[in-house]
């Protein structure tokens, strides 16, 4: 009854994605946006584009992209009475330059030579690396039966120990020091905002080891928001009565419901670590995120060593 159970609440996972590919598909000419799409799906906004890309294999972006060109592939190919300007404004691209940079990227040859020399569809993507998918109708209208086994099959490779509890927290003062830019697997970059944001704490006697807890707080999806601009916090928790000053902001970590996830993990296994909470335990316990932000929580622990991690992941959720 519990593995029936589990498998209905990841299906409910795979239908909502489901209803957003469709509609992308059925809407091809729109222009799309992240807030309308995580409404059709039901799925928190700030949360929705990690849950796609990690069920589907492609970023929201990357899927809609392959979309629109393996349709406008199949409408060269199926009508050349229909100009090239005419099918990239039917498949969503605002204007000519703009489609024939971003078709011959991808298949690797200009519209105008696809449709002179009348290649068969199968030969059409020549992207030897491209996790994109083929190209035409059995890939581009996804049936369920595919994307349920691509689902799962994702699923096995996500193999890092790691147990989840469901917890009230209490709000959190917190003050920060934001870097904008990159940060994907940069160890030394976290290190030096932390190092500064400590020696900032013990200056004013605000740190007691038993108390003080350390947290990184990610504002951004990195699949959406350009690296330049991605946004991170890193936290120390503070009392009432202390203000930021400088460089040092303060905020406050809302409180209320959070699965939070306890891990070892080596340096380059953070994003593992994510994709196995959002797609692996959230639905098989009947859980959604909801749109406060998630964080990590760094433990003191006498079992760290020098290539183990010993990390909380916070994501705040509620009933699926």
């Amino acid at each position: 009854m519990n593995e029936e159970k589990n498998i209905s609440l990841y299906e409910e996972y795979i239908s909502r994605i489901n209803k957003v590919q469709d509609y992308i598909e059925n809407n091809i000419s729109e222009e799309f946006s992240l807030f309308n799409l995580s409404r059709i799906a039901n799925f928190s906004s700030y949360h929705f584009h990690r849950i796609f890309r990690t069920m589907t294999g492609e970023t929201l972006f990357q899927y809609i992209q392959r979309v629109r060109l393996e349709k406008a592939g199949f409408l060269l190919l199926a009508n050349k009475n229909i100009s090239i300007t005419q099918i990239a404004l039917e498949c969503g691209f605002s204007n000519q330059s703009s489609f024939a940079k971003a078709f011959k990227n991808y298949f690797n040859m200009s519209a105008s030579k696809l449709r002179t020399e009348n290649y068969p569809q199968k030969n059409i993507n020549s992207k030897e690396e491209s996790n994109m998918g083929k190209v035409f109708s059995e890939i581009v209208c996804y049936n369920n039966v595919m994307r349920k086994r691509q689902y799962y099959e994702r699923q096995k490779h996500i193999n890092i120990p790691y147990t989840v509890e469901v917890a009230d927290i209490s709000e959190m003062k917190v003050a920060y020091i934001r870097h904008t830019g990159p940060y994907k697997k940069d160890a030394m970059l976290f290190q030096k905002l932390f190092r500064k944001l400590y020696s900032w704490g013990d200056k004013r006697k605000l740190i007691d080891p038993r108390k003080t807890q350390w947290i990184t707080i990610y504002h951004d999806t990195p699949d959406i928001t350009d690296d330049d601009k991605l946004r991170i916090s890193v936290c120390m928790t503070i009392s009432e009565d202390v203000e930021g000053d400088g460089e040092v902001g303060i905020l406050k970590v809302q409180g209320g419901k959070y699965a939070i996830g306890h891990f070892k993990l080596n340096e380059d296994q953070y994003e593992d670590a994510w994709n196995a909470m959002y797609t692996k335990w959230l639905p098989k316990k009947g859980y959604q995120p909801d749109d406060r932000l998630a964080f990590e929580l760094y433990l003191n622990d006498t079992e760290n060593t020098l290539d183990k991690h010993i990390v909380d992941i916070y994501i705040p959720i509620k009933p699926l």
